[in-house]
């Protein structure tokens, strides 16, 4: 994760344990929401996002939003892999989990030179590499 982006993620992160500090839980999910759109690329970024949601979701006693983080939890892994990462997407079981959504204007410039289709052939070739080396 670039560093400017770094710290724009935690930044979000922050704010969302404030506001669970707080029990504020509607500021803590919305931050984040903003924190998925921005750490969605990176695994450790993505499963963070998607665990501190279900912790939200279960203080909430929403099962639903609890169920659709754990399929989010197990999708990770995969889409870390091969790059099916939906651009935009808030990542809460309100929306589809494959729904590209709008990215907010001030994240923008997070993704300027970030390119989906790089990172995805690169993913391929890491796993081509990998597949041949175990022949």
């Amino acid at each position: 994760m670039k560093p400017e982006l770094a710290t724009a993620f935690n930044k979000e992160m922050t704010d969302a344990r404030m506001a669970w500090t707080a029990r504020d839980l509607s500021t803590c999910f919305r931050s984040l929401e903003r924190a998925h759109i921005l750490g969605q690329r990176n695994l450790w970024p993505h499963i963070l996002t998607h665990g501190w949601m279900l912790r939200v979701g279960w203080a909430r006693c929403d099962y639903r939003e609890v169920v659709g983080q754990i399929l989010r939890l197990i999708a990770t892994l995969p889409g870390a892999l091969f790059g099916w990462v939906p651009e935009g997407n808030t990542g809460g079981a309100n929306v589809s989990a494959l729904k590209p959504m709008p990215v907010p204007d001030e994240f923008k410039p997070y993704f300027a030179k970030n390119s989906m289709l790089k990172g995805m052939l690169l993913r391929v070739l890491i796993i081509s590499v990998i597949m041949v080396l175990m022949i």
